[in-house]
């Protein structure tokens, strides 16, 4: 997993790189220079906040962590958990399905108030924020396409969730083979959903059309880029550079 966040020392220059690591929290945070400093603190209480509400939630109702399907949690559980399954029956997959894109997002959110430029990334999945426009890169594991292309993120997208689920690439589960599967939405946990259900689509290289198909069929969803081996489909505000 080390390896595969090489991508890391690859953020733009005219932002300060620093990281959080809160258990499987591990986020890399992007922000103007010299105020995170000012943020750290606040950033890492509330990331603990955040874990122990949700995990105490999960403790009481395994069925959250468990169902790969859309469910209904509790009246009273908290907001993370209510909005990591709102996300996840939009998109047709179960509630663990949008943790990532969950964390990247109330993270960004608290940021927000110190830097009105940042990018927040959480094992790729990625909350973007501000005026500038931005390159993310793609890794697709043994795809010929990966390192190779990036989706160019204009600002009137922002602020956005691009989100990536794998088959082939780092440990999260999915039912399918694709090398990513490439969400943009304006909530990072709407992208984080979708891409397991567009990558879960994935049984070979023929079925990445269906994937963009399926991602393009929800509300919410703003672009899509699926990969498998070498082939690719995209659907929406996907403008695609090369890069070295």
């Amino acid at each position: 997993m080390e390896e595969q966040r090489v991508y890391r020392s690859r953020f733009g220059k005219s932002l300060e790189t620093h990281t959080l690591k809160i258990a499987e929290t591990d986020l890399a945070l992007c922000l103007k220079p010299g105020v995170y400093q000012q943020a750290e603190v606040g950033l890492k209480n509330y990331i603990i906040e955040l874990r122990t509400k949700l995990q105490t939630y999960i403790a009481g109702d395994n069925q959250f962590a468990a169902t790969h399907q859309p469910y209904q949690v509790a009246a009273d559980a908290p907001e993370i958990a209510r909005e990591m399954a709102k996300a996840a029956a939009v998109a047709g997959v179960g509630p663990m399905a949008a943790v990532a894109g969950a964390f990247a997002y109330y993270a960004g959110e608290y940021l927000h108030q110190f830097s009105d430029e940042l990018i927040v990334e959480n094992g790729g999945d990625i909350y973007l924020a501000g005026r500038e426009p931005r390159l993310v890169g793609i890794f697709a594991g043994k795809s010929p396409f990966s390192n190779k292309i990036a989706i160019k993120i204009p600002p009137r997208l922002l602020p956005l969730g691009v989100c990536t689920s794998s088959g082939t690439v780092g440990p999260s589960f999915s039912y399918g083979i694709a090398d990513a599967a490439v969400i943009l939405a304006p909530s990072p946990l709407l992208a984080d959903a979708v891409a397991t259900a567009a990558g879960n689509v994935v049984q070979s290289d023929r079925d990445v059309k269906k994937a963009a198909d399926l991602a393009a069929g929800i509300e919410g969803v703003c672009g899509a880029l699926i990969i498998c081996g070498k082939k690719m489909a995209a659907w929406g505000e996907i403008e695609l550079e090369s890069i070295n």
